[in-house]
């Protein structure tokens, strides 16, 4: 239907004229009686007394109102989230492999205002597993998000906080894992933990209880798989089941270390001491067990003492323990070497399950030196860039050196003491984590 005012405009420029003439002749008219009449100054400041008065009673009264709503709404309890606050979550829940099955579940999220960021499938033999990243309400419990969940037809729901770094899609994150595998012998029991979530890593020697090459498993919260350098690699995870898929995403991960071989970067950093001494620190592998062995006959029993926590008796033990220490499945070593090649002092960031530990051992004559500070600020980069939440140290509380290199790092630091073993705790800053945008 066509508008009249829009099609004759004319009609609307005359209506908009003639009320601007009868707007003036009444002022006009008015005017005229006011002022000419006996009472006309006095009518025209009572009325504009009459004006004010009722302009300031209507801002009172706005005022007030405001002020009672604001009274009469609830009072926001300690601890409650502003509102728009929003909370990440990692979902994990399994559905019907049937039609609509995945429709029914986001309804169901999206009856809580829970926004579905990213979304993983993982298919079994009697029905799907999905994962899913959630941006909720932070109003919105766990208890009611694994409702919302139960409701679209989940069941077994898992459920976790999320951070920052889930942020980044399924196959960037495994493009990444597999490049630092690639640079990196030592990044394969990492990448595992960040592929497979909050899990346990364990490397276990062959000879050592490890199982036999065909008994590679991924059923139930346990993954057994070969390890290219002998053994096998065991992941655990309480509570929730591994699905082939990510059997299988390990399993290749692995073959990618197999294929590629022994390997760790070959940079080195020249460090000039306080005194003027000059050493250089690097990557340590199996290829330094000769050099390390050198410097334990060069350390005293005391110092040994204190790396290991008691008094190292059998020198075959202490070469299997360097063996250990040196093998990048376990973490990663640095060593500092003067300008003739000899080693002075061994940093190690060993994975500990889901923990981190950091060791030091420096040779006696150059202790005090600020040799062990450097290679505890550089192992704590490291840690920090793997993505682990801290490291900790376990030495003797009379290790005045180690206590003071821990707090040289300029980092929170807990303390535990238990029958003179002192345990400190260092926690560290999360890695920047790149922006992603969503198309």
């Amino acid at each position: 239907m066509t508008d009249d005012t829009s099609s004759h405009p004319w009609r609307r420029d005359l209506a908009e004229v003639a009320a601007l003439f009868a707007a003036v002749a009444t002022a006009d008219s008015v005017a005229d009686t006011v002022v000419h009449g006996p009472d006309g100054p006095p009518l025209l400041i009572g009325s504009a007394a009459a004006l004010l008065a009722t302009a300031a009673f209507h801002s009172w009264w706005l005022r007030r109102g405001r002020r009672r709503r604001r009274a009469a709404a609830p009072a926001a309890e300690p601890g409650t989230p502003p509102a728009g606050a929003t909370t990440l979550w990692r979902m994990r829940t399994t559905v019907r492999d049937e039609p609509g099955t995945l429709a029914a579940l986001c309804q169901s999220l999206a009856a809580r205002r829970a926004d579905i960021l990213a979304l993983q499938t993982h298919p079994l033999p009697t029905g799907t597993v999905d994962e899913l990243l959630l941006r909720a309400p932070a109003g919105l419990s766990p208890a009611e998000l694994r409702r919302a969940a139960a409701d679209g037809g989940g069941s077994d729901v898992w459920l976790e906080r999320a951070d920052a770094h889930d942020l980044v899609d399924a196959p960037t994150r495994v493009l990444r894992l597999a490049t630092r595998t690639a640079l990196d012998t030592a990044e394969l029991p990492l990448a595992l933990r960040q592929l497979l979530g909050r899990c346990t890593i364990r490397s276990v020697p062959a000879g050592a209880g490890a199982s036999a090459a065909d008994d590679e498993d991924g059923t139930g919260t346990t993954i057994r798989l070969r390890d290219p350098a002998g053994g096998t690699i065991t992941v655990e995870r309480p509570c929730l089941p591994f699905t082939p898929a990510e059997f299988a995403r390990a399993r290749a991960l692995v073959e990618l270390d197999e294929r590629l071989g022994p390997r760790f970067p070959q940079r080195s950093d020249v460090l000039t001491l306080p005194e003027g001494d000059e050493v250089t620190v690097r990557r340590a592998g199996a290829g330094d067990l000769a050099a390390a062995r050198a410097m334990h006959e060069r350390c005293s029993p005391a110092t040994l003492a204190l790396r290991y926590h008691g008094p190292v008796r059998d020198p075959a033990a202490a070469d299997r323990y360097l063996a250990h220490l040196l093998s990048p499945r376990f973490g990663r070593t640095l060593a500092a070497y003067t300008a003739s090649g000899r080693l002075v002092a061994l940093g190690h960031l060993l994975w500990d399950g889901e923990e981190t530990e950091v060791a030091l051992l420096v040779e006696d004559a150059w202790q005090r030196r600020g040799v062990g500070s450097e290679l505890l600020g550089r192992l704590t980069a490291l840690a920090r860039e793997a993505g682990c939440e801290s490291v900790y140290a376990v030495t003797q509380a009379s290790n005045t050196g180690m206590v003071a290199a821990m707090r040289s790092l300029g980092l929170p630091l807990d303390y535990q003491i238990e029958e003179g073993t002192l345990v400190i705790t260092a926690r560290l800053a999360p890695a920047p984590v790149p922006l992603v945008k969503r198309a």
